[in-house]
């Protein structure tokens, strides 16, 4: 009876303690942490950094045409109509149409021949396939600058100069040797029993990688779409050799523009440059988890 009773009592006091731990009664907080509180200032003082000059675009853009050399961080009132002017004033809406069709037609023209190389290089062991490898390598080391030259006297010949495909094509072959290497990496890491599996089921090779491997192979794919997009939307060299005509030239050309021999007019430059790069940090925005997984693909076996 005493062994009963003392256990009752053991059962009925470790109830009461889980009632007054339990989700209603608060539990004291840990205070903070000296390495975090420095870890947590170091990353807001180096966001900082590199939001600046992002904040210095977009009041410069707003700033009136008589107050740009004032200064005042702060324009007395902002000048919201620069965003209008710099639009109806210029040839930007024809930049900006080049610029997305030249990134689309490259960024689909990259996929579309990356994706075959790349699933075959991981998947078949051929006599050749390092060698491929490195010649691919090879080619992402050449500058758009040093083969400028031969590539105006070739598309000259050709009658294919102010042409957007012209644009498309030049683009597509810089960034297709990156777009191989990280699909490559990201479809070797995928086992290749589940493609066995799929076509021990009756799926043949290409319906076991349309089903199979792409939606796994998903992240990768987005990777190498976000990298050959930026590249494109961002070239310039090429733009400006290739693109004589105002209306053909692709956006980065078009804002140049507004820097004359004489004059700059900032207000519009950086007027612009906001114009220019609110599609792709939307994009950016919108599959950032996407890239990092693709960037760290084959990083743990």
């Amino acid at each position: 009876m005493a062994q009963s009773t003392i256990a009752q009592t053991a059962t009925v006091s470790s109830v009461k303690r889980r009632q007054e731990s339990g989700p209603g009664v608060p539990r004291p907080e840990r205070g903070l942490r000296p390495r975090t509180l420095i870890t947590a200032a170091a990353a807001w003082m180096l966001a900082a950094v590199f939001l600046l000059p992002y904040a210095e675009m977009i009041i410069t853009a707003l700033r009136p045409a008589d107050e740009l050399r004032d200064a005042t961080y702060l324009p007395d009132e902002f000048a919201w109509s620069n965003f209008v002017n710099v639009w109806r004033d210029s040839n930007l809406g024809a930049n900006l149409r080049v610029t997305l069709l030249v990134a689309a037609g490259s960024t689909l023209l990259v996929l579309l021949v990356a994706l075959p190389a790349a699933y075959y290089t991981a998947r078949m062991k051929y006599r050749g396939r390092k060698l491929f490898l490195l010649l691919v390598l090879v080619t992402q080391m050449f500058q758009p600058t040093s083969l400028l030259v031969g590539l105006y006297r070739q598309f000259y010949q050709l009658d294919m100069l102010n042409s957007v495909w012209t644009l498309i094509l030049c683009n597509a072959a810089f960034n297709l040797a990156f777009a191989i290497w990280i699909l490559t990496a990201y479809i070797g890491s995928i086992p290749i029993a589940l493609e066995e599996s799929a076509m021990i089921d009756g799926l043949s090779r290409f319906g076991a990688l349309v089903r199979v491997t792409l939606p796994l192979a998903l992240p990768g794919v987005v990777t190498a779409l976000i990298f050959t997009f930026i590249a494109a939307w961002n070239e310039f060299v090429m733009g400006l050799t290739l693109s004589t005509m105002p209306e053909s030239q692709p956006l980065t050309v078009g804002i140049n523009s507004f820097i004359g021999n004489y004059t700059v007019q900032w207000n519009y430059l950086f007027a612009g440059s906001v114009i220019a790069i609110v599609p792709v940090v939307v994009l950016f925005a919108v599959i950032e988890r996407k890239v990092v997984s693709g960037l760290t693909a084959g990083s743990v076996k």
